[in-house]
């Protein structure tokens, strides 16, 4: 008589979800609050994923999970599996008109208005969920599959383009200024009544107070990369989450600032702000459109897709 094969259950969807959940957070007690799942269930889902696989993901330390080098790889995977599923779930509200926009600050205050002005144009029952955050924060949201489409100011991470398309979308210019009569450019900055705007040296910049968005917008990547590493010794006074509150705080003549042509266009238009120019400085960047490779592309998302790459 022959001996029967025991087999292992399937992998499940759930323990996927599970297992990313823990990758994420990087414990059992966050998964389970994420998830809604009781602390056991999330453990033992954890078990048999790592006994279907024949191999373990998290190496136990205490209380504590390390990432086996095995999870990385098998991330990847159950992303794109997850990814697939949450697509065909959701596949008939796609073709009804939902959709998932993602924009980096700048863009999603300035520059998407018009664009989803276009879309409703197009199709007036579109149902649009806007997500408006800095950079970094709206790639993990991309990462994560919460969002469909995403444009942002800054390159997303090397790491990010396992998961990640990404595309240029436009070019942009940042523009260092200050309040139209600011006490700092008294006496230091020369004035060019041509072009209506300052001219300082590197080394006069990095005298003055500067007031800069926050680490991990796409604004501040630049603003690191192309300006700050020439001004080591520049007098970065603060970090601040929102344009808004730059432009203000510069009206103040707290310091001068720095942002896209994008965000000061109204108040550069009526005189209350101007432009400093940094001799030997190009601030110039590209913005970029980003979406998840397993992400369903959906009627509506390439509707999305013409309008903002119309010429």
């Amino acid at each position: 008589m022959r001996k029967a094969v025991q087999t292992l259950p399937r992998i499940t969807l759930r323990q996927l979800a599970v297992f990313v959940s823990i990758y994420q957070t990087g414990s059992t007690s966050r998964a389970s609050e994420e998830l809604h799942l009781s602390q056991s269930a999330v453990s033992s889902a954890l078990t048999e994923l790592e006994a279907r696989l024949q191999m373990p993901l998290f190496e136990r330390v205490g209380r504590r999970l390390n990432q086996h080098p095995n999870a990385y790889p098998i991330y990847i995977q159950a992303q794109a599996i997850l990814g697939q599923a949450l697509s065909l779930e959701y596949y008939h509200k796609h073709q009804a008109g939902q959709i998932h926009i993602g924009a980096s600050t700048t863009i999603g205050n300035y520059v998407l208005p018009p664009l989803l002005a276009k879309l409703y144009d197009i199709q007036p029952k579109a149902n649009v969920d806007l997500y408006i955050a800095n950079t970094q924060e709206v790639v993990t949201e991309v990462e994560q599959l919460n969002i469909d489409i995403a444009l942002v100011e800054g390159m997303p991470r090397p790491a990010d383009s396992k998961v990640i398309e990404q595309r240029a979308w436009r070019t942009d210019t940042l523009m260092v200024f200050a309040k139209r009569d600011s006490r700092w450019l008294n006496g230091l900055a020369e004035y060019d009544a041509i072009d209506d705007c300052y001219r300082l040296s590197i080394t006069q910049l990095a005298k003055l107070p500067l007031l800069v968005r926050e680490t991990g917008s796409g604004t501040r990547q630049i603003i690191d990369e192309q300006l700050l590493q020439y001004m080591p010794d520049a007098d970065v006074v603060m970090a601040i989450q929102q344009s808004e509150a730059i432009k203000h705080m510069v009206s103040a003549d707290i310091g001068l600032g720095c942002l896209s042509q994008h965000a000061i266009h109204a108040e550069l238009a009526n005189g209350n702000l101007v432009q400093v120019k940094v001799a030997g400085i190009d601030l110039a960047r590209t913005w970029w459109l980003i979406w998840h490779k397993s992400r369903h592309q959906s009627p509506i998302w390439q509707t999305f897709i013409d309008i903002i790459t119309e010429v």
